[in-house]
């Protein structure tokens, strides 16, 4: 257990705000789960989380120690697109989560893929993702290339870094794309107000290059191929929404109250291109629109005639 120790050096705040504020590596979330722990008091005494501040009050919280966690095998059907001994093509369904995190520690893309390999998953990114050398959302279906060795894992790493390694989606955005196509040059980084979210921002950020053409028009939306320079966390979604096209149904960086229902984004990973770590042949594979997609684009077919 690990206790912090903070005076409050503002007046009526409430006590989850303030503990996320802190530099202490807190989401409000996460705070609030302390509180209603009992693990936050303030001046030795138990609070709920709409309690407020008094500035020179003295905040002590405690941090469990983190519970080791390795990911398990479980029999999860995989729809693969390609395998050999080296690596493993698989297409990912929307609302599959790629590897175990912090509310997702099973039914996991990884859980099914160590149930199908056994021991034959690369180790270079650890217990939580063997195999995993690129990820997509968890609402992103598509394509992912996953490595079965770590002479595999570093050479598609490598070809991702060099931008060599070819990754193109579809998607359906928000509004009219008035150009035939174009690229979005935008830096992304961690959103300084929301942890959870990234944004195109100049401090603290990585470089990140997306090209976009359009495939078809709507009422109200467009239906683009993007094909991905760089390899950002929520790149597309982050950048069609800097432009003013934020992805269909995305429920983070997207239009709220949509005309049109649909439930997550609209994003397909739908074709990946790569050299094969030891034939050194090139390969690509491309994936079929889903369902969910293809009945989307029906809707809006109705409705913009």
């Amino acid at each position: 257990m690990t206790e912090h120790k903070i005076i409050c050096a503002e007046d009526n705040i409430r006590i989850d705000k303030f503990i996320s504020a802190c530099d202490i590596g807190l989401s409000r979330n996460a705070a609030v789960n302390l509180i209603d722990k009992g693990l936050v008091v303030v001046d030795g005494k138990k609070v709920n989380k709409k309690y407020k501040l008094k500035i020179g009050q003295t905040v002590s919280v405690s941090i469990p120690e983190p519970v080791p966690y390795e990911a398990k095998p479980e029999n999860i059907p995989l729809d693969i697109v390609y395998e050999d001994n080296d690596v493993l093509v698989v297409n990912k369904p929307k609302g599959m989560v790629v590897h175990p995190a912090v509310g997702n520690y099973d039914g996991t893309l990884v859980n099914a893929l160590m149930y199908h390999c056994g021991d034959s998953l690369s180790g270079i990114n650890g217990v939580m993702r063997p195999g995993i050398v690129h990820r997509i959302d968890k609402d992103t279906s598509g394509l992912l290339i996953v490595a079965k060795n770590d002479f595999a894992h570093t050479s598609i790493a490598k070809q991702i870094k060099e931008h060599s390694f070819t990754r193109e989606y579809e998607a359906v955005v928000f509004g009219n794309i008035k150009d035939e196509d174009g690229t979005v040059d935008a830096p992304i980084g961690r959103n300084p107000n929301d942890r959870k979210k990234m944004c195109v921002i100049a401090k603290n950020s990585k470089n990140a290059v997306t090209h976009y053409s359009v495939i078809k028009r709507y009422k109200g939306y467009t239906h683009i191929r993007c094909r991905l320079e760089t390899g950002r966390t929520h790149q597309i979604r982050v950048h069609m929404a800097y432009i003013g096209h934020p992805v269909a149904g995305d429920l983070v960086y997207g239009v709220k109250n949509e005309k049109v229902d649909f439930v997550g984004q609209c994003l397909h990973a739908r074709k990946i291109g790569f050299v094969h770590p030891v034939t050194n042949e090139y390969l690509e594979f491309c994936s079929d629109l889903p369902d969910y997609f293809i009945n989307f684009l029906n809707k809006l077919d109705k409705i913009s005639k």
